[in-house]
């Protein structure tokens, strides 16, 4: 097994895998993990919400905010995400927890291919966490907004969307609970739930 290096690593900041350290994107790497301190205060926001909920986290990279679900209590989760090089870590990641193949779902798409793919199957899920590739934050967002019109995220569901400073947009159907650290937790209302006003600042296993 690599060694984790200093650069490299990213703490899970609590539940049974609290201050384990896992393999993030290497230094140059054009992804951009989730800090850990906007982790540790979604989360603790969550907390009410993760026991036996299935999670699906939109743009995964190396799968560290599943991971941290998955500590916390979650029962399953899905983790999307097309890049080879990030899916070698993820399921590295994944390895290096003991992560029992029953609790994820790999699903090795670009989002909006994996969001049809999943609706196809049926799969339902409680929490939606979306960190969008912010270069191109509103291509990305029909395929977010598409989780709940497609049915995937259950009315009354949660998502938490990482959104770039000043950045606005329009999720149909959601509605705002509270600002967090660079992102924002939005409630979905389900479908037909009503227009929400412009907001601001594989198979299972792995």
């Amino acid at each position: 097994m690599r060694t984790l290096s200093p650069g490299g690593a990213v703490r899970i900041t609590g539940g049974i895998w609290a201050s384990r350290k896992v393999f993030g994107p290497p230094p140059g790497w054009p992804l951009r993990p989730t800090p850990d301190a906007l982790r540790e205060q979604a989360f603790s926001v969550l907390a009410g919400e993760l026991s036996d909920a299935v999670f699906l986290d939109l743009f995964a990279g190396t799968g560290v905010v599943s991971l941290e679900a998955l500590s916390r209590g979650a029962a399953r989760a899905i983790l999307v995400e097309p890049h080879p090089q990030a899916l070698a870590l993820l399921r590295r990641n994944l390895e290096l927890l003991g992560v029992e193949p029953h609790r994820v779902l790999v699903v090795p798409k670009p989002a909006e291919e994996a969001v049809s793919w999943l609706a196809a199957r049926g799969e339902k899920v409680n929490i939606l966490w979306a960190d969008p590739p912010f270069a191109r934050f509103a291509q990305h967002l029909p395929a977010v907004a598409a989780v709940g019109e497609r049915g995937i995220l259950v009315a009354g569901g949660l998502l938490v969307l990482e959104h770039p400073p000043k950045a606005s947009w329009e999720l149909p159907g959601f509605s705002p609970v509270r600002a967090l650290r660079g992102a924002v937790l939005l409630r979905f209302l389900g479908k037909g739930g009503g227009q929400a006003e412009p907001q601001g600042p594989a198979s299972s296993g792995w």
